[in-house]
């Protein structure tokens, strides 16, 4: 499906919203002001999402990631690169950079933002489109780009959306990528949920 620039825009605005929700809720958590931002979003195939991630490094990347069902179904992954990850845990848990209590939270806390800005986002899609959608738990892993993205190579005819984040916390810039992996079908089948509903482009936080 080729999606009309009206679809486009909706989508992009669905996921800022979910993003602005997301930063309130981090914000709330730490006592500090955290903007979260998502400069651009691409649609992609399976076969291009390597090379666009590919600015992340060779280093072990950190993902969240869960499932979703509904009306449509996938997977939404929230994905940092090392220098990111460690410095945006120092900055939740007021850890110094390379100590071993940083380590010892850093699955837990890169999980937690993972599973706000992930629900952030697919709750947005949800609640404007006035649609029920399941989530599995949230999973945590570090690896290479290559075995990260390997898996969605599997799955046949899927669209990716790539959202690019920036996390601003205390004049320091974090970035990351939300993915969002829709399964064949599925992405039709939200952006026909988009053109039906009046509210999908026009909604406010």
């Amino acid at each position: 499906m080729n999606p009309t620039e009206y679809q486009l825009d909706a989508l992009r605005e669905l996921i800022n919203i979910g993003i602005g929700r997301a930063a309130k809720v981090l914000s709330e958590m730490v006592n500090a002001r955290i903007l979260l931002q998502v400069p651009f979003i691409k649609l992609l195939t399976p076969e291009n999402l390597r090379r666009e991630m590919g600015h992340m490094g060779e280093g072990l990347l950190a993902a969240v990631r869960l499932g979703f069902k509904g009306p449509f179904s996938g997977t939404a992954a929230l994905v940092f690169p090392p220098d990111s990850a460690s410095k945006l845990v120092a900055i939740l848990t007021g850890e110094g950079m390379g100590t071993p209590d940083l380590d010892s939270v850093r699955v837990g806390t890169l999980s937690e933002v993972g599973n706000i800005v992930i629900n952030g986002v697919m709750g947005s899609i949800a609640n404007v489109l006035k649609l029920q959608i399941n989530y599995t738990l949230p999973t945590y892993t570090e690896d290479n780009i290559e075995n990260l993205v390997t898996p969605i190579d599997t799955v046949p005819d899927a669209t990716v959306v790539l959202a690019h984040t920036r996390f601003t916390v205390e004049q320091r810039h974090i970035e990351g990528d939300i993915i969002l992996i829709f399964e064949l079908g599925s992405f039709s089948a939200l952006m026909n949920a988009i053109s039906t509903d009046p509210d999908s482009r026009d909604e406010r936080d």
